[in-house]
């Protein structure tokens, strides 16, 4: 449009400014300094360009931070709940070991006092009655015994987890840096 453009059949196309045509009209003026500006602003464009890519990659950048933040979160969320949840396990664990070692206790004296009745009582029959009593009482002491070992064993596995799970929380926290 800065231009025009004379067709001519002997001659060879030439380019004819607007200034060439009409010198004193303000369009052509107007047109001159559009030109120029334009020209002026290809040099502010390599800066603009520059600053352009740098802004992109800020904003890609932070894409990538608020993305790897959201799924550290996530993990920390995950290895919190699976912690409360080994917390939870840990402590209904404990309420039933110390109710069975009441019951053992209970059952201990139990027996003590048959086993101490026994010496006084001469019956047969009150003598067939103990041993029965002994008898289940026993193997009652025997279960429980053998519950305290697997409750034991829980209590170590549930220990070694809390203590993995920590060691996980360290590793991400220090990824996270």
């Amino acid at each position: 449009m800065s231009s025009l453009l004379s067709h001519n059949n002997d001659q060879p196309r030439i380019r004819k400014s607007l200034s060439d045509s009409s010198p004193t009209s303000s369009a052509t003026k107007s047109l001159r300094h559009e030109r120029l500006s334009r020209l002026s602003s290809s040099d502010v464009s390599n800066d603009t360009s520059t600053n352009h890519a740098e802004s992109y990659f800020l904003r890609r950048e932070n894409r990538l931070s608020a993305r790897k933040k959201a799924e550290e979160e996530t993990a920390n969320n995950d290895y919190k709940k699976m912690y409360e949840k080994a917390l939870a396990t840990n402590q209904r664990l404990k309420s039933r070991l110390e109710t069975s070692k009441q019951e053992l206790a209970m059952i201990q004296d139990q027996l003590q006092r048959a086993q101490r009745g026994r010496v006084g009582d001469c019956g047969s029959n009150m003598l067939e009655t103990e041993k029965k009593e002994s008898w289940s009482l026993k193997k009652r002491i025997s279960d429980m015994e053998e519950q305290l070992k697997v409750k034991a064993d829980l209590n170590i596995e549930n220990q070694r987890l809390k203590d993995e799970n920590g060691a996980l929380i360290r590793v991400i926290t220090k990824l996270s840096k």
